[in-house]
């Protein structure tokens, strides 16, 4: 689960993290009479949208109205926001349809000194939290490890003990940092990994984190993404949850338990398992077709659960053939039939349908698809599903 820069900064902030001041709006009104609260000479107006390069973006309706601008007073902010509130922002991340911007955050100008970028992340290599620092905060950090890796300083975090005060006085060190920059660090740090552990969070990126004129150590931007395997633990999180930012078929899906993924082809699969999901979208590509999703409906799905798997594979306007592969275990292959031809009934197929069958009870399921006079295509094994569908893409 993604959440909002202000979502996050309240967070930090919760948990003695330090932050910018900063005023939520949702009108123009609202924006500067923010700026009156915070009653500093320069603000900035940061548009709320789960993508960053925000500053960089522009509007459609504004092509010159930038996501991030500074304002010097309230009629400012307010002429600003209102070039932003309810238009899509287009940024990088967001591609070129990008998102609506309902919210904003109107924080106090700082004086700032030098800009660093951190992360925290779970890395395989580390088998566990890594810490990540930069002297070059504001870029983007793929940049900065494509092109200088050596600037790219890190740090494991201990899951019991968080980070200790000799790894962050060693980032400070090799960052440059001096006098009570140090201390202020060292304490930043360790209360953002103990932020990172506790609430079970999957990324923390802070870039920039700044250093101002006066030695303070602040987060300046903030982006958390949770893990959704911990959520029963943290019920006073999920309201933070914004479904207007998130892909509609993708929350249908949550919804009915089934993991689905949207993605940018015109071939929707249905697959029980990730792993075999996932070799499902390879043969697809090898084979000349994209994917239009990654969908897998698990070993213990029901016939609803497959019959809702089917409606939201063929909502997707860009969908023009389906391949449907089944490995019956747990998942018996004539429950997968059965809701496949209830779906038939239910939603109609009118693209071409392939099928490829094979485990618990596949002799029963491909009788019962033979004798349902559906116009379905048969396969006998991964391959020649994926060349299948292929070829009946392309008829």
């Amino acid at each position: 689960m993604k959440i909002h820069e202000y979502q996050a900064k309240q967070l930090f902030a919760q948990a003695q993290v330090p932050v910018p001041r900063g005023v939520v709006a949702r009108t123009p009104d609202e924006a500067a009479a923010a700026f009156t609260q915070l009653g500093t000479p320069v603000a900035v107006v940061k548009s709320q949208i789960h993508a960053g390069g925000r500053g960089k973006g522009t509007f459609q309706s504004h092509p010159s109205q930038r996501g991030v601008v500074l304002v010097r007073s309230a009629d400012e902010a307010r002429q600003n926001a209102a070039r932003m509130l309810g238009q899509v922002l287009v940024t990088k991340q967001t591609g070129p349809e990008g998102k609506q911007v309902n919210t904003l955050l109107v924080e106090q100008g700082l004086d700032i000194a030098r800009e660093l970028y951190l992360g925290i992340v779970v890395d395989r290599e580390f088998s566990g939290p890594v810490l990540m620092m930069s002297t070059e905060g504001g870029m983007e950090i793929e940049e900065v490890a494509a092109h200088s890796p050596e600037k790219i300083l890190k740090e494991p975090v201990d899951i019991d003990a968080g980070l200790f005060s000799y790894q962050a006085r060693n980032l400070a060190f090799k960052l440059g940092l001096e006098g009570p920059q140090i201390k202020n660090l060292e304490s930043f740090l360790k209360k953002l990994c103990r932020f990172f552990l506790e609430s079970d969070a999957s990324m923390v990126e802070v870039n920039p984190l700044v250093v101002t004129k006066q030695g303070e150590i602040l987060a300046l931007d903030g982006k958390v993404s949770f893990d959704d395997n911990a959520a029963f633990r943290h019920a006073d999180l999920q309201p933070l949850r914004d479904l207007s930012e998130e892909n509609p078929f993708e929350v249908e899906a949550g919804n009915a338990g089934l993991s689905f993924v949207k993605l940018d082809g015109n071939i929707g699969c249905l697959v029980n398992g990730a792993g075999l999901a996932m070799s499902t979208m390879d043969l697809v590509k090898l084979h000349g077709g994209l994917p239009a999703n990654f969908l897998d409906v698990g070993g213990g799905a029901n016939v609803d659960q497959v019959t809702k798997a089917f409606q939201i594979i063929l909502s997707d306007k860009n969908v023009k053939a389906v391949l449907v592969n089944i490995f019956g275990g747990i998942m018996k292959c004539d429950t997968i039939v059965e809701a496949l031809l209830g779906a038939y009934e239910k939603v109609g197929f009118n693209v071409p349908l392939v099928v490829r069958l094979e485990g618990t009870n596949v002799e029963l399921a491909r009788e019962m698809l033979a004798k349902s006079g559906r116009a379905i295509i048969s396969a006998n094994d991964l391959t020649d599903a994926a060349k299948k569908v292929v070829a009946a893409l392309k008829a």
